[in-house]
């Protein structure tokens, strides 16, 4: 089916009420709930659900089921893996009703969430960051930086192409040898010196 300027597969159900930019493909069984606001050139994959009050970005991938909850916000070219997890209540109970402690989950441009991973709602994925598989994301993550484990742990430092960099021991800077971006590190923060 085509809306307007992007595409919808007869299986998915879009609610009334949002917005989806141009560009964008929904595919199978997915569901858009009213409220949501997805930007362009996004690709949603099958199963997926976008709920209230989403905000999706220009460029998100968002694999085969991914459900994300009111309260999370994806900027722009964010990629979420297949089978990735968000939550909206930090301690959820089936007979207690705490609709009112939903708390805000913000996955900045460009960063990536590995397959079945769970972000634990109220923290904050900086730029370029680089989750992994199954991680359980239980605190902010820094601008480039590479977490994995349970619960998640920084273990390194990933270019915004995507290539790991490798700092020496004694080194505070360092080349990607795929883009060639240089970085330093300062105060424990990446610091980009130089983009190509």
């Amino acid at each position: 089916m085509k809306y307007e300027d992007y595409f919808v597969h007869e299986s998915s159900y879009i609610d009334s009420d949002v917005e989806i930019g141009e560009g964008t493909k929904i595919w199978h069984f997915s569901h858009v709930l009213a409220g949501a606001k997805i930007g362009k050139n996004c690709i949603i994959g099958q199963n997926a659900c976008v709920e209230r009050g989403v905000v999706v970005g220009d460029g998100c991938k968002l694999q085969n089921n991914v459900s994300v909850y009111k309260g999370v916000t994806l900027e722009d070219g964010v990629f979420c893996g297949p089978s990735c997890v968000f939550t909206n209540v930090y301690n959820p109970r089936a007979f207690v009703e705490r609709k009112h402690e939903f708390r805000s989950t913000f996955v900045k441009r460009g960063a990536t969430i590995g397959a079945n991973a769970t972000i634990v709602c109220g923290v904050t994925i900086g730029r370029y960051a680089l989750v992994a598989a199954g991680a359980v994301v239980k605190s902010d993550v820094p601008d480039y930086a590479v977490v994995a484990g349970v619960p998640a742990r920084q273990v390194g430092w990933v270019c915004k192409c995507g290539t790991p960099l490798g700092f020496a021991s004694e080194e505070l800077e360092a080349t990607c040898t795929h883009c060639g971006n240089g970085y330093r590190l300062e105060d424990g923060d990446l610091i980009v010196i130089k983009e190509l």
